[in-house]
């Protein structure tokens, strides 16, 4: 029976009519990425970069969020062929690739990600989740179509490169990391600083001059509003873990050793 294919992250920008709000999903746990699937947010970004998650688990959480309305993103922890064949054959559509700081690399990436003679991505469809162990008609003749690519600047060179990096063609869009490029500024752990904010800005630019959305990490809501105001089309604004951490903290710090709630017998 042929099945079809959900439509990319690409796609989901190009007939919004908002900015897309999204949360990382970083604990490597499918029963964390169903419940986070299914809270009326736009995108989740599965992370294989910082997080505890490997093959196996990606897949658990891809086909854990399947049946919800919302576009899974999985950023890879490094844009090298193996890496990205893999992950596509999981059946991921949509891949954010880190630490991209010159059109070069970009081109690189999108190569990785199309089969030849485009590109150089190994061909196992018939073997793997990506073609739905080949139900999915033509899935080979039309795979670009099934991908989405974005690449993630966090550099100054990426800054300054990012028009060059967005204009690629196979580049669907841009997310600027604040963390990494305050560190690659000197101002490691300000994310926030004003000249860090001034550089994701100048980002925007040159990647809204090529085209192409821009987006942006950023936890801080007053920080995520003025990206947005800046011309931001999606946005990530929490973590399952992180809201994990402050939600336990809140309650340790009403209920718990030197709490101001009364204690209870049960």
């Amino acid at each position: 029976m042929p099945l079809r294919l959900n439509p990319t992250f690409r796609d989901a920008l190009a007939g919004a009519d908002r900015p897309l709000a999204g949360m990382w999903v970083c604990s490597g746990s499918a029963l964390v990425a169903e419940i986070c699937a299914g809270a009326g947010l736009d995108w989740l970004l599965i992370d294989m970069e910082h997080s505890p998650n490997g093959l196996e688990s990606v897949l658990a959480q891809l086909q854990a969020v399947g049946a919800y309305p919302v576009s899974p993103v999985v950023r890879v922890p490094i844009g090298d062929v193996v890496t990205l064949k893999q992950v596509l054959d999981l059946g991921a559509q949509n891949i954010l690739v880190p630490m991209v700081s010159s059109a070069a690399e970009a081109e690189e990436l999108v190569a990785a990600v199309r089969y030849p003679p485009r590109g150089r991505r190994g061909v196992g469809s018939a073997l793997a989740r990506s073609a739905r162990w080949n139900r999915v008609d033509d899935y080979l003749a039309h795979a670009d179509d099934h991908v989405s690519l974005f690449v993630q600047i966090e550099t100054v060179a990426g800054v300054d490169a990012a028009a060059a990096i967005a204009a690629v063609d196979g580049i669907d869009g841009v997310f600027v990391g604040p963390s990494d490029l305050a560190a690659s500024m000197g101002l490691l752990g300000q994310q926030t600083h004003p000249d860090v904010a001034a550089a994701v800005t100048r980002a925007f630019d040159g990647v809204r001059a090529a085209g192409k959305p821009a987006g942006v990490n950023a936890f801080d809501p007053a920080a995520a509003r003025a990206y947005l105001d800046a011309g931001a089309a999606f946005v990530l604004v929490g973590a399952d873990v992180a809201l994990l951490a402050r939600g336990s903290e809140r309650l340790a710090a009403d209920f718990g050793a030197g709490g101001t709630q009364t204690r209870t017998s049960y």
